[in-house]
């Protein structure tokens, strides 16, 4: 009886580490992006930004078109998380977006962007400017 109960710990120990090893190959990161903005039903824009990742800082340039209802040009600077990470090479790539904001001088802008690997971008900070956007993106980023 005492050895079925050993033998049953043991097992659900080595099942629990079984289970939390795929938590711990996906790690989060940190990212700062600086974008430039300017749309006419038709957008596109660009910059740069910094992603942190496991004590590590990663240069990268974003790019990318939207399609949509849009107007204006903005510069935002956008701060938020990056999940989905098994390397870093799993950050750059092609990434879809919907998404919204306005500004009239300063305003508020958010987006979240998934890429083919499955990492997710979630963003959010102040815009300037005078655009008014809702609309489909495409977004490439690469690593510098």
């Amino acid at each position: 009886m005492t050895r079925s109960i050993i033998r049953l710990a043991v097992l659900a120990v080595i099942a629990f580490g079984l289970s939390a090893a795929p938590c711990f190959a996906q790690a989060s990161g940190t990212v700062q992006v600086k974008f430039v903005k300017a749309s006419l039903v038709v957008g596109g824009g660009g910059g740069l930004g910094v992603l942190s990742y496991r004590g590590k800082s990663y240069k990268f340039v974003i790019s990318g078109l939207s399609l949509g209802v849009a107007a204006g040009a903005s510069v935002s600077r956008l701060r938020g998380q990056v999940s989905g990470l098994r390397e870093i090479g799993d950050f750059a790539g092609t990434y879809a977006a919907v998404g919204g904001g306005g500004a009239l001088v300063g305003g508020v802008g958010g987006v979240m962007l998934r890429n083919e690997k499955g990492v997710v971008l979630t963003l959010q900070g102040p815009k300037a400017g005078l655009e008014f956007a809702a609309n489909l993106s495409k977004i490439d980023i690469s690593l510098r």
